[in-house]
C-alpha cells in the first residue's frame, strides 16, 4: 500500500509517460514490424522468432540484457527500470537499434 501511495502521489505517472514516449521515438527500424507499449515495458514484434533471436544474442553481446515472451516469441522484451534516467533510456534504445541493424545486416 505505502510503494503505490509513493507512486500515485508524486510525479511519476508524468515521468513514466514522458519515458514511454522515448521508446516510441527512438525504436525506429524498417525491421520492427509493430511497437506495443503499456508505461516503460514494451515490446518490439519482428517478423519471426528467427529475427529477433538474432537481434535479442546481438543486444546480449552488447551489454543489454532482454529476451522473448513466451506467447509472443516474435517479440523483443523490454522492461527498463521506473528509475532509468531520460538519458540512460535514450542510450539503451540507440543500443537496441543499433544492434537491430549489426544483426539483420
Amino acid at each position: 500500500k505505502a510503494a503505490m501511495q509513493v507512486l500515485t502521489d508524486g510525479n511519476y505517472i508524468e515521468q513514466v509517460k514522458n519515458k514511454e514516449a522515448i521508446l516510441l521515438k527512438e525504436l525506429q527500424h524498417p525491421r520492427i514490424k509493430n511497437i506495443h507499449t503499456a508505461g516503460l515495458w514494451a515490446a518490439l514484434e519482428f517478423e519471426d522468432f528467427n529475427t529477433n533471436h538474432k537481434v535479442i544474442q546481438q543486444c546480449i553481446s552488447n551489454g543489454l540484457i532482454t529476451d522473448w515472451f513466451l506467447f509472443a516469441p516474435e517479440c523483443l522484451r523490454i522492461a527498463p527500470p521506473l528509475t532509468i534516467t531520460n538519458a540512460e533510456l535514450t542510450e539503451a534504445c540507440r543500443r537496441i537499434v543499433f544492434c537491430i541493424e549489426k544483426a539483420l545486416a
